[in-house]
């Protein structure tokens, strides 16, 4: 062998890899990333499970909780009495509407209109029955009758009026005992109170 790599004497030519700084240093910018990242997600934890609330408290401000009575407000639906319901019967059967007329007068409702479905429902709804209404019945007088026919569809239309539709289905029989509906009604307006988060 000649040239710079001739041998002479004992000494031997040095062949190493030149040093990669750079992969050095983006790895241990890597692992300090992720130590952040572990240690913050670490405290996000702690936060979870100890309430979060602790820079309030060291300032001077306890953490309060909400009531149960607070947090589960009794829902104000209207009485039978001030919820007028037009009744139409939807089914091949004969005097349904002015049976479902005469026991929900009996319950307590107003009755408006009874007589035969409009072209648009007649033989057209399949369940128990449909409650129809304007948008504000949504969370007043559906839940309401709801508790008389329990699984009646309901639908919301245009109208401006307060008054609600009960159209009867194919599968109605029997509206649900006075003793189940008022059982019902009385848990839609008195909630359980919901658990404290404290």
């Amino acid at each position: 062998m000649g040239g710079k790599y001739r041998i002479t004497g004992n000494t031997y030519p040095r062949m190493r890899r030149p040093r990669h700084r750079r992969k050095l240093v983006l790895s241990a910018a890597a692992a300090v990333v992720a130590l952040g990242l572990a240690g913050w997600g670490t405290l996000q934890l702690i936060d979870v499970f100890t309430g979060g609330d602790e820079t309030a408290s060291a300032a001077g401000h306890p953490k309060t909780c909400p009531s149960p009575s607070a947090s589960a407000r009794a829902k104000a639906l209207p009485q039978p009495g001030a919820i007028k319901v037009n009744i139409y019967n939807a089914t091949p059967r004969s005097g349904l509407a002015k049976a479902a007329a005469d026991e929900l007068k009996k319950r307590g409702f107003v009755i408006g209109k009874v007589d035969n479905a409009p072209a648009a429902y007649d033989k057209k709804v399949p369940g128990t029955g449909m409650l129809l209404g304007g948008p504000t019945a949504m969370n007043g007088s559906f839940p309401v009758l709801s508790t008389q026919l329990p699984g009646a569809a309901q639908k919301t239309d245009t109208r401006s009026t307060a008054d609600v539709d009960l159209i009867i289905g194919t599968k109605f029989k029997a509206f649900s005992t006075p003793a189940a509906a008022a059982s019902a009604l009385t848990a839609l307006t008195k909630p359980s109170p919901a658990p404290s988060a404290c």
